[in-house]
């Protein structure tokens, strides 16, 4: 399993500090609201903006250096658009650590 890390953050930011207090400081206050979101799409059952939801994070995944979950939330969001939800829980449980993960950063 991954975890995630700040190394690709680091690689693009060249060096920069104050770059990469700028992007964790978005992906600190993004990150939760999105994944808010995602669940309350899923309660109310609007896979479409689920699907729009888990794009926009896929991103975030990305940066944090986790390709196997960035390819996995691709899977999860191609699903929900067809209404096929099976694998939200899993891909709920990735973003759950990786909220913790920026809480502690």
């Amino acid at each position: 399993m991954e975890n995630p890390n700040l190394n690709y953050l680091k690689e693009v930011s060249g060096g920069d500090a104050s770059f990469e207090n700028s992007m964790l400081t978005i992906l600190k206050t993004d990150f939760p609201e999105e994944l808010l979101s995602l669940k309350n799409f899923y309660e109310h059952k609007n896979y479409e903006e689920l699907s729009l939801c888990i794009h926009k994070i896929k991103h975030k995944i990305g940066m944090l250096g986790m390709p196997m979950a960035l390819e996995f939330a691709s899977k999860v969001e191609n699903d929900a658009k067809k209404g096929n939800i099976e694998q939200y829980t899993e891909l709920v449980f990735i973003l759950e650590r990786i909220n913790v993960y920026l809480k502690n950063q």
